[in-house]
């Protein structure tokens, strides 16, 4: 079972960035099409970010232009950069997978747009 641990969130500023990575462990990761996800308070987890076959991406509206998902197999971790900040972004994201039974959700990373 692959295992998933998140990284890189925390306090920013509005219009700043962070970039968040995704440590997964396991041989199947590099054949499963990976997303990020987030969690706002009082909201569902909703996909954000995702890598589609032919790696092509796609975002959901209120994060396209400023969201930027990638992957690196050989590391098996996958990305998001995060720019252009906004508090509405404040949210624990999580990585998974897009299609099919989601492995086991790590435990997040908490990013916090705040002046």
């Amino acid at each position: 079972q692959v295992q998933l641990v998140e990284s890189g969130g925390g306090l920013v500023q509005p219009g700043g960035s962070l970039r968040l990575s995704c440590a997964a462990s396991g041989s199947a990761f590099s054949r499963n099409l990976m997303g990020w996800y987030r969690e706002a308070p009082g909201k569902q987890r909703e996909l954000v970010a995702a890598l589609t076959s032919g790696n092509k991406t796609n975002y959901a509206t209120s994060v396209k232009g400023r969201f930027t998902i990638s992957r690196d197999n050989a590391k098996n971790a996958v990305y998001l950069q995060m720019n252009s900040l906004k508090p509405e972004d404040k949210a624990v994201y999580y990585c998974n997978r897009v299609l099919g039974e989601k492995y086991n959700w790590g435990q997040g990373t908490q990013v916090t747009v705040s002046s």
